[in-house]
């Protein structure tokens, strides 16, 4: 399909009815579960596919799973909570951390980042991977940069090397692995479906994790952009 400027012009009481049904029938029907479980982080997404899914089973056959972790905000934990109260499902907290940490997650990142920045120090700096905003504007290669920030709004950034970018990368994509293995606990305790959060953009890109937050039983919203 190609993208114009009519493509984010939806009836969006429509859709939603359409995906109700959709998640009744998928879920009760085709895969003969009794409810839904979704991992919540307060996000527009998340919050979302879990209203829709309230809205077709009922907030009694839904729960949200919020999954902190060393790196999240604590801001997610509470609107992962308003957004339950809001629609009256459960939110239950299932920090992952201590399995990220079993799994050397953090270790092996951190390792990354300090052969581009040797005194890297988690505790003073958050990092992330950025790239060149205006590549469409400009002859110029797209590459990746490390960027560091602090608490006072210092910026330290560096080209990224390709062997230090992937292991940042293989080793964040831990989370999305180990938080697809628990929400698939709580889902197959219930005998409910696991369903995913992820949109149309991070589909077409490829801009989601394999057996991680791709690791659902059912996409509500990856047709929407």
């Amino acid at each position: 399909m190609k993208f114009h400027k009519d493509s984010l012009a939806i009836d969006a009481e429509k859709v939603t009815d359409y995906l109700c049904e959709m998640l009744v029938k998928q879920i009760r029907d085709d895969m003969k579960k009794t409810g839904a479980v979704v991992g919540i982080s307060g996000g527009i997404d998340s919050s979302v596919v879990s209203a829709l899914c309230a809205r077709a089973l009922g907030p009694s056959r839904v729960v949200g799973i919020m999954m902190p972790e060393r790196d999240s905000s604590p801001e997610s934990k509470s609107l992962a909570q308003k957004l339950a109260a809001k629609f009256g499902f459960e939110a239950i907290e299932d920090s992952i951390f201590d399995g990220l940490t079993g799994m050397k997650c953090y270790e092996r990142r951190d390792e990354a980042i300090r052969t581009v920045f040797p005194d890297y120090d988690p505790k003073v700096w958050k990092s992330k991977i950025v790239i060149p905003t205006n590549i469409l504007e400009k002859e110029s290669f797209n590459f990746f940069t490390l960027e560091l920030v602090n608490q006072k709004g210092e910026v330290r950034s560096e080209r990224l090397p390709l062997k230090a970018y992937l292991q940042i990368v293989a080793s964040t994509n831990l989370k999305q692995r180990l938080r697809m293995t628990t929400l698939y606990y709580h889902a197959e305790k219930r005998n409910w479906a696991v369903v995913g959060t992820g949109n149309k953009d991070e589909h077409l890109q490829g801009f989601f994790v394999k057996y991680g937050d791709g690791g659902t039983d059912l996409k509500p919203i990856a047709q929407l952009f």
